[in-house]
């Protein structure tokens, strides 16, 4: 089965995840900790990897 991925819950991510890898918060869905998160120190979703997303502070 192949696994089809999600859009990350985080407003602003432009991310898509897999649901057996994404960071769960509740009933949602997430590409990362940082977007689990709300991004609460203006940290970007995935590091210093540049992502294309506009979620981070």
């Amino acid at each position: 089965m192949t696994a089809v991925p999600v859009q990350c819950a985080c407003p602003g991510c432009s991310c898509a995840v897999e649901e057996a890898t994404a960071m769960r918060r509740g009933n949602q869905l997430f590409c990362s900790q940082a977007c689990a998160n709300g991004h609460i120190n203006s940290e970007p979703c995935h590091g210093h990897e540049p992502c294309g997303c506009s979620c981070a502070g």
